[in-house]
């Protein structure tokens, strides 16, 4: 990751920005959510009075993008700041953990770039599709000696 600069508050001032506006009737629950269960690995912060929150991608010790969180009528809008090689990627992690999330509601996340231009997307997702993921980060887990695979699929619980 390489940003442009630093800002006055120390963050990374990226070159590329992704907006996502995810449509739900439950817009503060999915973000409350999305920070409580990212912020276990990434750091994270849901203000409950205002409900905004922030995912700060930096997980490797340097930061790779930022996600801000805010709510509006119908929908949760994420905007993620990253540079252009990590926009992709980060676009993924976040949208993959919020449509899981959301899969019972059809959650689809999509994200629309600065310049226009189409981002990734993410979900809807199936109850097939959330049993293949689960697989997936199973295996992953064993192979990295992980002990937390399980604890991605807070919704599937038998």
């Amino acid at each position: 990751m390489t940003a442009n600069s630093v800002n006055a508050n120390g963050t990374p001032d990226f070159d590329s920005r992704s907006v996502a506006r995810v449509a739900t009737d439950k817009p503060a629950d999915y973000g409350r959510r999305l920070v409580s269960h990212m912020s276990r690995k990434i750091d994270g912060e849901w203000n409950g009075a205002d409900s905004t929150g922030h995912l700060v991608f930096n997980r490797e010790g340097t930061v790779a993008g930022i996600v801000d969180l805010a709510c509006e009528e119908g929908a949760l809008v994420l905007t993620l700041s990253a540079s252009a090689q990590e926009l992709p990627r980060l676009e993924e992690v976040a949208g993959r953990h919020l449509a899981r999330f959301g899969y019972e509601d059809g959650l689809a996340v999509s994200w629309k770039r600065q310049d226009g231009s189409d981002g990734t997307t993410q979900g809807p997702l199936t109850k097939e599709d959330l049993d293949r993921l689960r697989t997936e980060y199973e295996d992953r887990a064993a192979r990295e000696g992980a002990s937390d695979a399980a604890e991605d699929f807070p919704d599937l619980r038998a």
